[in-house]
């Protein structure tokens, strides 16, 4: 099948004609030009009316400005292209038709504002590009042409010429500038362009630093959420192994209860052997006169023997005082140390002893209901270790701080 187009060796440009290769080596000096099975397409988007010469071309375009629809305005029936040379014969009339035909659709270049071409060119751009920004830009102006050659200025088809069909129509051209007018605008179209672009990057850098914050919290709370469950499993642990170490704890406890009772088993003794209650108060029966009397606890016995002595030395209120409080001394240091023998053992004929209390009626017998016993030599009072009873030195230390702190003690 014969090539339907020419393809440009050097740039890879679709030329739809061998007039149109021409212009192209004319304008670029390439001179590589082979036959392709691809045709030129006329596609022009209906957003802008950009007209794109190949698939690649709409689909650059659609990501530059996101236009989607394009008119195909390509012939159905794309003629192959004749590199012989052209037939010299009397043509018929369908072959003039043809001609005629043709060369109403030939491609020619845009006619443009000249003089804002001449501006760019002045500018630094070539012909070409000047051409095509003044022909896509859809403005004559110079701010759309400079606008859109910085946003084109990478196409593949910058430097080539622009064609159109002979028939097209341009808009008529704007007033030109003078040299410092399109210097002052280039330089602010490029300070456009630049602070353009330095937005762009300064919002990407700011999407960037939010997403960088974002993941940050998020780690963050992943962290909090590992370290409180962390907490919970140390806690569920710790009170499993507080659990486990009750349970073995009365275990352990069974187990001796267990051992104890076997021993009893053993001994012949009682399973359970019932606590045996001492009585803080003891019971002391007394006969008089042969006759049953009431019994009284040794409490009433002490308190009785209190209100006696003070009743009997009732002149000398000073020295039952010294004598009571000597008593609760004895009996205090008892209860503090019933391991001390000397504590528990008094010289009766010691001065001391029998000016504060011996020599007072109902000194020692008090002492002997706290249990305090005479030696057989009689010359001490002395209370065995097995014979302390803190409960009956307690009571009578309540008995004595009562005797002290009452004025009225033992005068009913």
């Amino acid at each position: 099948m014969s090539g339907v187009s020419l393809r440009c060796g050097d740039c890879g440009t679709l030329l739809k004609s061998v007039e149109e290769a021409q212009e192209h080596a004319e304008l670029t000096s390439h001179s590589n030009f082979a036959e392709s099975t691809e045709p030129v397409l006329n596609l022009v988007c209906s957003s802008c009316g950009k007209p794109c010469r190949s698939k690649t071309e709409s689909d650059l375009h659609t990501k530059r400005t996101g236009h989607t629809e394009f008119a195909d305005k390509t012939s159905e029936v794309t003629k192959p292209i004749n590199l012989e040379s052209p037939n010299t014969s009397i043509p018929s009339p369908m072959d003039v038709d043809a001609a005629a035909t043709a060369q109403s659709q030939d491609m020619v270049v845009p006619e443009v504002d000249q003089k804002v071409l001449e501006e760019l060119e002045g500018m630094g751009f070539s012909k070409a590009r000047a051409t095509r920004a003044l022909h896509f830009s859809g403005t004559p102006g110079l701010e759309g042409a400079v606008n859109w050659i910085v946003e084109h200025e990478n196409d593949a088809d910058i430097d080539q010429m622009p064609m159109v069909p002979a028939s097209s129509t341009n808009e008529p051209p704007k007033p030109s500038l003078t040299e410092e007018e399109k210097k002052m605008k280039f330089l602010e179209l490029r300070e456009r362009a630049r602070k353009k672009k330095e937005e762009e990057e300064r919002r990407l850098e700011r999407e960037k630093e939010k997403e960088r914050i974002r993941i940050g919290k998020d780690l963050l709370e992943a962290k909090r959420i590992e370290e409180d469950n962390e907490r919970k499993r140390l806690i569920a642990f710790r009170k499993a192994q507080k659990e486990e170490e009750r349970r073995a704890l009365e275990r352990i406890r069974q187990k001796v209860e267990e051992d104890k009772a076997e021993r009893r088993r053993k001994l012949g003794l009682p399973a359970e052997v019932p606590a045996a209650a001492k009585p803080s108060e003891p019971i002391v029966e007394e006969k008089k006169m042969g006759l049953p009397v009431k019994p009284i606890t040794k409490v009433e016995q002490m308190r009785e023997c209190l209100r006696s002595l003070k009743k009997n030395h009732k002149d000398e209120d000073a020295r039952v005082k010294k004598a009571f409080q000597t008593l609760f001394t004895y009996a205090g240091n008892v209860v503090k140390n019933p391991d001390e023998e000397k504590f528990r053992k008094v010289r009766l004929s010691n001065q001391a002893f029998q000016d504060r209390v011996g020599g007072l009626k109902g000194g020692i017998e008090f002492l002997e209901l706290c249990g305090f016993e005479k030696t057989e030599d009689g010359e001490f009072l002395f209370m065995p270790r097995e014979k302390v009873d803190i409960a009956v030195l307690n009571s009578a230390g309540k008995e004595l701080q009562s005797a002290i702190e009452n004025p009225h003690f033992g005068v009913l």
